[in-house]
C-alpha cells in the first residue's frame, strides 16, 4: 500500500547510538485513549458531555422545543434532567420524549400546549458506572415580538435650521428588535452626518432643512427570531421655511450632561455614541484621554457618530472624549468606561487518565473582572459533601492526586463564576491498569518508491504508558542507525529508503502489566521515468503529426498511460488514436493546437511529461506586420568615470517602422529603488550615449526604441554602476525664517532628496545673526531634518539666515543669505487720537495716528475697528446689540464704517493688528448718528365703514429712524370705470394711532395713501382701498335699470351700438397700422402719481407733462415730474399696472397701442375727467 507522507515533528536519536527506544513521559496530557473502536469497545470510560444547547436558549414559540444533551462513555450513560433545580419527570409530561440513547429531550408544543409552560433553568446529568458529567444551566426562554401600542402622533411643525428627534420606542422584545427607518414604499431613509439614527433607534436630525418635510417617518422593529416586523405610527414633520436661521455652535442631542458611564463585558463590542446638534452640522471627533485607540479593533460607524470597539479588554478602560464641532464653536463629552469580564479560562481542567499508584493534578484557572470564585463538584454533588477520597487533595484552583486506584474514577466539574456569568467544565479522572496493545494491523505491508520517505506505523495503548522499541530481521538487535526517526506516536521513520531498507520490521510496546509486539514489512520500488518524451512540433494544417512517450517502470508495478490535452481529456474523435508508446493527430486544423502531456500513473507514483503542438497555414510568406519597435538589448556600461560613463546597446527589430529615437531611463537603486527617471534621449541611428551622472548613486539603465507606431518595451536593466560620493552641488532652497513664539526663530527649509545628497551623512549648517547687531554668526550643524529652532530671541527682530548643506566628502557651495524675523508678540500701544466725523445718518468715517512700528512687535497687518450700537436715541432705551468689526489691511489711518442705523448711539474703539493677534484697544469714542426717513408704518387697517364715514387704525414704523412729527393721510375716490377723482391731503398728529374719515361718498371706492414723516422727511408710503356702504334706494334703481333691460327695443339698440364699436375698432386699426399715434398724455394726467408730480404753488393743483417726450415710446419712468426727479419706490411702475392685463402693444414705430384702461392704479390723480373723448376699449368695458 502506498503510504501519504506527511512532515510530523520529529525525535532524532543522540550521537551515542543509544537503542531507538521510545520513552513516553508519565505526563497527564501524555496517556490519551486512542479513538480505536476496537479498543473504545474493551475500555471503560466515565461520561463526558459532547453536546448541548446554549447557556441562553431563545427558542421560537411556533416550533417544537428541543433541548440538546448528547455524551459518550464506557458504558453508555444513562441520561435525567433538573429544572429549576428540582428532577424533572419526563414520564408525567405526556408532550415530552427524550431521543433513544441520548439525553436529547423534544417538546411538542405544535400539537398542544404553551411554549411559556417550558420556560425555566434546565440541567442534564449523563451517568455510568464510573461517574457522572453534567451540563450547562440551559435557560429556555420563548422568543417575544409584541405589536407597538396605539398612539396619535400629532405633527411635527418647525422652523427651518432647528434641531429634531424622531423617537422609535419599539416595544420590548425577546432578543431585542433591530431598527430601521423607512417610508411608506418600504424605502430605507437616507442618513448623513445631519440625519442619523442612534444606538436607541431614535432618529436625529442635527438640524432640520425643508427637503426634511414629509408624512411617512416610520420606524420598523424586526424581530429575527421569529421573522416578523412591526411598524410604528407614521411621523409627520413639516419644516418651515425661514428666510434667515441663526447659525449655533453644537450641543449634544445625546448622551446629556458633560460626562457619562459606560460599562461593557470583556470580548463584547464596545459602543459609544455622541450625537450632536448645530447649525452648521457638527463633525464629531473621538479621543482617547489616557492612552491610544487600539488601530486594529475600532471602528467608526453612524458617520463617525458612534465608535466601536470590537473584542474589548480591561486595557480598554478608561475615558473616551467626544467632540463635535462647527465654525461656531466646539463641545465635548467624556465617558468614563469599566470593562468588566466574565469568567474566561486560563486553564481549563483535562481529562486524565492514570494507572493505579500514579500521581496527577487537574487545574481549574480562570480569570475575570472581578476575579471569579473556583468552587468544585464531584459527580454533579459539591466536593465538600462528597464522599472522602484519601488520594485526593484541594488545593484552590487545583486537585491533588497522590497513589490512585480504581475507586478513584469519577468526573469532576469546575464552576467559575462572577456576576457576569459562569463557566463549567467537565473532567475525569480515569484510573486503568492495561496492559500494551498494538492497535495497527499485523503484518501490515508498505510499499515505497526509492529515494523518498517511508513512513511505518505502530499505533499503541496501554496504562501506565508503554515503551516502544524497533528491530529489523527476525533475530536482528534493537535498530541504532541514526538514519532512523522515531515520533512520539509510535511511527518509525527512514527518511531516504534504499534497496536494502526492504525487510520485516517488528514493533514491541512494553510496560509493568506486560508487552506486545507486531511486524510490519517494506518493500522498496524503483521509480517510474519517461526515457523517451514528447517533443515540440510545427504542422501544416491537414498534415498528421505523432508524439512519443516511453516509459520505464518497476517491473512489480503496472503503470498506466494517459495523454491529455491542455490538461484535459483528448477530443472524442477518430482522428486521435493512442497505441503503447505514441499518440497520433490526423488531419489537423487549427482548434488541435496546443499544450500535449503524456502522464506515467503506478499504484506509488507518476511522471509527466509535456510537447506543444503549433499549427500553420499552408500559406505564401504573410504579409509584413507593423508594429512597435522589439525592446533594445544587450546593454553595456564603458569608460566608466566619476560624473560619466558610456552606454552602449544593440536595438532590436523595427517591425517594418523605423526607429526614430531611443530613450534612456535611470533608477537609483540606493535612494529610489524602483522608480524609473528619464536619463536623455538621442536619435535612432545611434547605439551609444555619453550620460552624465551624479554622485554616489547607484544608476542602471535602460533604453526604450520609439517608431512612429509608439515605443516599445523596456529594455532589462543593465548592470549597475556605483559612483563616487562627493559634496553636495546645492543647498536646500525655500529657506526661511519665521518665529512660531515670541522668544525664537523657527529655521525651515526644503532638504536635499537622496539623489541631491552626492554622498553618505547628508546635514546641514545652520547659521543665523541679528541683521542689525550682532557681526559673528552663530551656526548649529543638524541631521537631515528641515526644521531648527532657535531659542530666547529678541520679539520681532530681524535675523540674517542661510543653510548649507554637507555629507562626508565636505560642504556645499557657499549657501545664499536670506531675511527673517523672530516670533511675532501681540501689539503694546493702542491707536491715539481716534476721532468721528459722521458723514449721514448710516455713513460716519473713523480717524486714527498710526501706531510707533516699535510697539507693533511684528509685522502690521491692519487697523481693526470694533463698533456697536449701544443705546437707541428715540427710546432712551440701553440694550446689547453684537460688536461688528471691520479690518483696514495695512498702514491706512482712517475708515468708513457703512451700514449704521439712523439716529443711534454708537461706541468705537480701534486696535492694531499684526502676525500674533490685536493689540490694545483705544479709549471708546461715542457718536451719534442723526435722524433719517422713518420706514412706512407697520400695518394700516379700515375698520367700521357706514354710509359716509370710514375708520383708519394703523401701527407706527418698526424703524422710525428718529422722532415722529405726524402722518400724512392721502386719499381719493374710484369711479365705476376705475377712474380716480380729486386728491385730499390730511395731516395727522404723530401720537394718533386711529383716525376717522367723515362726510363720505356712499358705497364709494376710496384709495389712501399713508406714510410717516420725521424731521428728516417722509418715509414710505402704505397704500390700502376701502367701500362706505351701499344706499338702499339706489339699490332700488338699478333693480328697475335691470328690468328695462330686458325690453326687445333695449337689445336692438345696444346690438347697434356694438356694431358701431366695431366699426371703429376697425378704423383705429388700420390708422396704427399706417403710423399714427394716438394722444395718451391726458390719460397719464388722469393717473399720475401724487408724491412726484409737483404742486403749483399758485392753485395746489399738479403740473402737466412737458410735451418733450410726446412723440417717445412709453417706458418705466417716463411719467416725469417738471423738476425731473423720480422717487425710488415709485421708479418700478409699468404699462402694465395701467392697461388691461398684458395686452398693453407698442406700434412699429413705439407708440402704445390702446389707451389705458381701468385697473387699479399705482398712484392716484386729480380730477375725474379726462380731456381726450372715451376709447373704444374704454366704451367696452362700461356695457360689459
Amino acid at each position: 500500500m502506498q503510504l501519504k507522507i506527511m512532515m510530523p515533528k520529529k525525535k532524532h536519536l543522540s550521537a551515542s547510538r543509544a537503542p531507538l527506544i521510545l520513552f513516553l513521559c508519565q505526563m497527564i496530557s501524555a496517556l490519551e485513549v486512542p479513538l480505536d473502536p476496537k479498543l473504545l469497545e474493551d475500555l471503560v470510560q466515565p461520561p463526558t458531555i459532547t453536546q448541548q444547547s446554549p447557556k441562553d436558549y431563545i427558542i421560537d414559540p411556533r416550533e417544537n422545543i428541543v433541548i440538546q444533551c448528547e455524551a459518550k462513555g464506557k458504558p453508555p450513560p444513562s441520561f435525567s434532567w433538573t429544572r429549576n433545580g428540582t428532577h424533572f419527570d419526563i414520564d408525567k409530561d405526556p408532550l415530552v420524549t427524550m431521543k433513544s440513547g441520548s439525553g436529547t429531550l423534544t417538546v411538542n408544543i405544535m400539537s398542544e400546549g404553551k411554549a411559556e409552560t417550558y420556560e425555566g433553568v434546565y440541567q442534564c446529568t449523563a451517568r455510568n458506572e464510573r461517574g457522572a458529567a453534567i451540563s450547562n444551566n440551559i435557560v429556555i426562554r420563548p422568543s417575544r415580538s409584541p405589536l407597538w401600542t396605539k398612539e396619535k402622533l400629532e405633527r411635527i411643525t418647525l422652523r427651518n435650521g432647528q434641531s429634531l428627534v424622531l423617537p422609535c420606542r419599539p416595544p420590548v422584545g425577546l432578543p431585542p428588535p433591530i431598527i430601521f427607518w423607512m417610508d411608506n414604499s418600504f424605502q430605507r431613509l437616507p442618513q448623513s452626518e445631519r440625519v442619523s439614527q442612534g444606538l436607541n433607534g431614535d432618529l436625529y436630525f442635527s438640524n432640520v432643512l425643508p427637503e426634511d418635510t414629509r408624512e411617512d417617518y416610520i420606524c420598523y422593529a424586526r424581530f429575527n427570531h421569529t421573522q416578523t416586523i412591526q411598524q410604528k405610527q407614521p411621523i409627520s414633520v413639516k419644516v418651515i421655511s425661514a428666510k434667515s436661521h441663526r447659525e449655533r455652535p453644537p450641543t449634544f442631542l445625546t448622551p446629556e450632561g458633560n460626562a457619562s458611564r459606560k460599562e461593557e463585558l470583556r470580548g463584547n463590542v464596545l459602543s459609544l455614541e455622541c450625537i450632536a446638534e448645530g447649525l452648521p452640522t457638527p463633525i464629531i471627533y473621538w479621543i482617547k484621554e489616557d492612552g491610544t485607540l487600539p488601530i486594529n479593533r475600532t471602528f467608526y460607524r453612524n458617520f463617525k457618530k458612534t465608535l466601536q470597539i470590537v473584542q474589548v479588554t480591561e486595557a480598554d478602560s478608561g475615558n473616551y472624549q467626544c467632540i463635535a464641532k462647527n465654525a461656531l464653536g466646539a463641545i465635548h463629552h467624556i465617558i468614563s468606561v469599566t470593562v468588566k469580564a466574565a469568567p474566561y479560562w486560563i486553564i481549563a481542567p483535562q481529562n486524565l487518565v492514570l494507572s493505579p499508584g500514579e500521581d496527577g493534578t487537574l487545574i481549574c484557572r480562570a480569570n475575570g473582572n472581578p476575579k471569579p470564585r473556583i468552587s468544585w463538584l464531584l459527580n454533579g454533588v459539591p466536593i465538600e459533601i462528597a464522599p472522602d477520597d484519601p488520594s485526593r487533595k484541594i488545593d484552590g484552583d487545583t486537585i491533588i492526586f497522590s497513589n490512585v486506584q480504581e475507586r478513584s474514577s469519577a468526573v469532576y466539574q469546575c464552576n467559575a463564576s462572577n456576576e457576569y456569568g459562569y463557566l463549567l467544565a467537565n473532567a475525569f479522572v480515569n484510573v486503568l491498569a492495561e496492559p500494551p496493545r498494538i492497535l495497527t494491523s499485523a503484518d501490515t505491508l508498505y510499499q515505497v518508491i526509492a529515494n523518498r520517505p517511508a513512513l511505518l506505523d505502530c499505533a499503541f495503548f496501554g496504562s501506565p504508558l508503554p515503551t516502544i522499541e524497533w528491530f529489523k530481521g527476525a533475530k536482528g538487535s534493537a535498530l541504532r542507525e541514526d538514519i532512523y526517526v522515531l515520533h512520539e506516536n509510535g511511527t518509525l521513520e527512514i527518511p531516504v529508503a534504499q534497496k536494502d531498507s526492504t525487510g520485516t520490521y517488528t514493533c514491541v510496546a512494553r510496560n509493568k502489566l506486560g508487552m506486545a509486539k507486531n511486524d510490519i514489512h517494506l518493500e522498496i520500488k524503483d521509480p517510474t521515468r519517461i526515457i523517451k518524451q514528447p517533443e515540440y512540433a510545427v504542422v501544416q494544417r491537414g498534415s498528421t503529426v505523432s508524439f512519443e512517450c516511453i516509459v520505464k517502470h518497476d517491473h512489480t508495478l503496472i503503470p498506466t498511460v494517459m495523454w491529455l490535452k491542455d490538461h484535459r481529456e483528448l477530443p472524442s474523435d477518430g482522428r486521435f488514436t493512442v497505441d503503447k508508446d505514441h499518440l497520433v493527430v490526423a488531419d489537423v486544423n487549427d482548434d488541435d493546437g496546443g499544450t500535449y502531456t503524456c502522464v506515467a500513473n503506478t499504484t506509488l507514483d507518476n511522471v509527466s511529461a509535456s510537447a506543444v503542438l503549433s499549427v500553420v497555414a499552408p500559406t505564401p510568406t504573410p504579409a509584413p506586420i507593423y508594429d512597435v519597435p522589439n525592446p533594445p538589448f544587450d546593454l553595456e556600461l564603458t569608460d566608466q568615470l566619476d560624473r560619466s560613463v558610456q552606454l552602449s546597446w544593440t536595438p532590436g527589430d523595427d517591425n517594418n517602422s523605423p526607429i526614430s529615437k531611443f530613450i534612456i531611463e535611470y533608477e537609483d537603486a540606493m535612494h529610489e529603488p524602483g522608480l524609473w527617471h528619464h536619463q536623455t534621449e538621442v536619435p535612432g541611428a545611434q547605439t551609444t550615449a555619453q550620460l552624465k551622472l551624479s554622485p554616489y548613486v547607484n544608476y542602471s539603465f535602460r533604453v526604450m526604441a520609439v517608431n512612429s507606431l509608439g515605443r516599445s518595451l523596456p529594455s532589462e536593466a543593465s548592470e549597475q554602476y556605483l559612483t563616487k560620493a562627493a559634496e553636495p552641488d546645492k543647498n536646500p532652497t525655500a529657506v526661511e525664517g519665521l518665529g512660531s513664539e515670541p522668544d525664537n526663530l523657527v529655521i525651515t527649509w526644503k532638504p536635499l532628496n537622496g539623489f541631491e545628497s552626492n554622498g553618505p551623512g547628508l546635514q546641514y549648517k545652520v547659521s543665523w545673526r541679528q541683521k542689525d547687531g550682532d557681526d559673528e554668526w552663530t551656526s548649529m550643524v543638524v541631521a537631515d531634518v528641515s526644521k531648527y529652532i532657535v531659542s530666547g530671541t529678541p520679539t520681532f527682530v530681524p535675523y540674517l539666515i542661510k543653510v548649507q548643506a554637507l555629507n562626508d566628502a565636505g560642504f556645499a557651495p557657499e549657501p545664499a543669505v536670506v531675511l527673517g524675523h523672530s516670533g511675532e508678540d501681540l501689539p503694546m500701544v493702542a491707536p491715539g487720537n481716534v476721532h468721528v466725523n459722521v458723514v449721514n445718518s448710516t455713513l460716519a468715517e473713523v480717524h486714527w495716528d498710526p501706531v510707533p512700528l516699535k510697539s507693533i512687535r511684528g509685522h502690521l497687518q491692519g487697523y481693526r475697528i470694533y463698533y456697536w450700537k449701544a443705546q437707541s436715541s428715540s427710546t432712551r432705551n440701553r440694550r446689547h446689540i453684537e460688536k461688528k468689526i471691520l479690518t483696514f489691511q495695512g498702514s491706512k489711518t482712517h475708515g468708513m464704517l457703512p451700514g449704521l442705523e439712523p439716529f443711534s448711539h454708537y461706541t468705537l474703539n480701534v486696535r492694531v493688528v499684526n502676525g500674533k493677534g490685536e493689540g490694545p484697544a483705544s479709549p471708546d469714542r461715542v457718536f451719534n448718528t442723526p435722524e433719517g426717513v422713518p420706514s412706512a408704518p407697520s400695518s394700516l387697517k379700515i375698520v367700521n365703514p357706514t354710509l359716509d364715514s370710514l375708520t383708519l387704525e394703523w401701527e407706527p414704523p418698526s424703524h422710525p429712524n428718529g422722532v415722529l412729527t405726524e402722518y400724512t393721510l392721502k386719499y381719493q375716490p374710484i369711479n365705476s370705470t376705475h377712474e380716480l377723482g380729486p386728491l385730499v391731503d390730511l395731516k395727522i398728529p404723530a401720537n394718533k394711532t386711529r383716525w376717522t374719515l367723515k362726510n363720505l361718498n356712499f358705497s364709494t371706492r376710496y384709495k389712501f395713501y399713508f406714510y410717516a414723516q420725521t424731521a428728516a422727511g417722509s418715509g414710505n408710503q402704505i397704500t390700502e382701498e376701502a367701500i362706505t356702504t351701499v344706499d338702499e334706494g339706489k339699490m332700488a334703481m338699478a333693480s328697475r335699470q335691470v328690468d328695462i333691460a330686458t325690453q326687445g327695443w333695449f337689445i336692438g339698440l345696444m346690438c347697434a351700438v356694438a356694431l358701431l364699436i366695431l366699426i371703429l375698432l376697425i378704423v383705429c386699426f388700420i390708422r396704427r397700422n399706417k403710423g399714427g399715434k394716438y394722444p395718451v398724455k391726458e390719460k397719464e394726467d388722469a393717473h399720475a402719481d401724487p408724491e412726484i408730480q409737483p404742486m403749483k404753488e399758485d392753485d395746489g393743483t399738479f403740473g402737466e407733462y412737458s410735451d418733450a417726450e410726446d412723440h417717445k415710446p412709453l417706458k418705466k419712468g417716463s411719467r416725469t415730474p417738471s423738476d425731473r426727479t423720480v422717487k425710488k419706490e415709485d421708479s418700478d411702475d409699468s404699462l402694465v399696472d395701467y392697461g388691461e392685463g398684458v395686452n398693453g402693444q407698442f406700434n412699429e414705430d413705439g407708440s402704445f397701442i390702446g389707451q389705458y384702461s381701468g385697473k387699479k392704479e399705482k398712484e392716484p390723480a386729480e380730477g375725474n375727467e379726462s380731456s381726450e373723448a372715451p376709447s373704444p376699449v374704454n366704451a367696452m368695458n362700461s356695457f360689459v
